[in-house]
C-alpha cells in the first residue's frame, strides 16, 4: 500500500508538472524521428535524455526551415525533463511578448518574471517570427539574464543563428542577450523537407482519395 501511494503521488506531481508546462506537442523522446534524413545527431540527442544538460543549466539552440521537427524535438525533450521531475513552461515568443505586456497593464510582472526565472526549462517557440521593440527586447534579456548560468532555455527558430544578431536589431542588446543564450548551447541545424509534408504524401498514399 504504501508503494502504490508513493507511486500515485509521484504520478500526480508528473501531471500537475506536464499540465503547467502547456507543451505544443505531446512529444515523446522514444518517437523521435532519426530515419529521415534531416542532419540530426542521434548520439546527441540520445545523450540529452539524462537531462543533465538542465542540471548544469545548458541551453540548446533548434534551427531549420518550417515542418523539420524542431517543436516536436523541444516537445519530447520537455516531456523527458517533466519526468525526471524538472518544472517547464512552453511559449510562443510573441506570445510571451503579449503576455508580458499585459502583465505591466494588470500589475503581475513581477510575478510572471519571478516564475519564469525559477522555471528549470523554457521553451521559447517561434524565435525570430515577429519583429521586436525595444522594450521587448529589454523584456527578453531580462528573462535571459535571470536564467543564465542557472536555468535552461530551449529556442527553436526558423532563423540560423548566425542571423539572430540582426534580429534582434540593437547592437548592444543583441550581444548581450546572445551572450548568455548562445555560448552555453547545444546548436541542433535542421535540414531537409518538411516532415508535416512527408506525413501527408504518405497518408494520401496509403488512404488515396475515391
Amino acid at each position: 500500500m504504501v508503494d502504490r501511494e508513493t507511486t500515485e503521488r509521484a504520478n500526480r506531481r508528473l501531471q500537475t508538472r506536464l499540465k503547467k508546462a502547456k507543451l505544443r506537442q505531446q512529444g515523446c523522446f522514444e518517437d523521435i524521428d532519426f530515419r529521415t534524413p534531416r542532419g540530426l545527431d542521434k548520439q546527441l540527442i540520445l545523450s540529452l535524455a539524462s537531462c543533465d544538460w538542465i542540471k548544469k543549466a545548458n541551453n540548446i539552440l533548434l534551427t531549420g526551415a518550417t515542418g523539420t521537427g524542431k517543436s516536436y524535438i523541444a516537445s519530447a525533450l520537455a516531456h523527458k525533463a517533466c519526468l525526471e521531475g524538472h518544472t517547464v513552461r512552453y511559449t510562443r515568443l510573441p506570445r510571451l511578448m503579449e503576455e508580458i505586456a499585459i502583465s505591466r497593464a494588470d500589475g503581475s510582472y513581477g510575478k510572471l518574471m519571478l516564475e519564469l526565472a525559477r522555471t528549470d526549462l523554457i521553451i521559447l517557440d517561434d524565435w525570430g517570427l515577429a519583429a521586436m521593440t525595444r522594450p521587448q527586447r529589454h523584456d527578453l534579456l531580462e528573462i535571459l539574464e535571470d536564467r543564465n548560468s542557472l536555468k535552461s532555455t530551449i529556442v527553436t527558430s526558423q532563423l540560423p543563428v548566425e542571423a539572430w544578431h540582426e534580429y534582434i536589431g540593437d547592437p548592444t542588446l543583441a550581444d548581450a542577450m546572445l551572450d548568455r543564450l548562445v555560448h552555453s548551447a547545444y546548436k541542433i541545424n535542421l535540414k531537409g523537407e518538411s516532415m508535416r509534408k512527408k506525413n501527408s504524401t504518405l497518408t494520401r498514399k496509403n488512404h488515396p482519395a475515391e
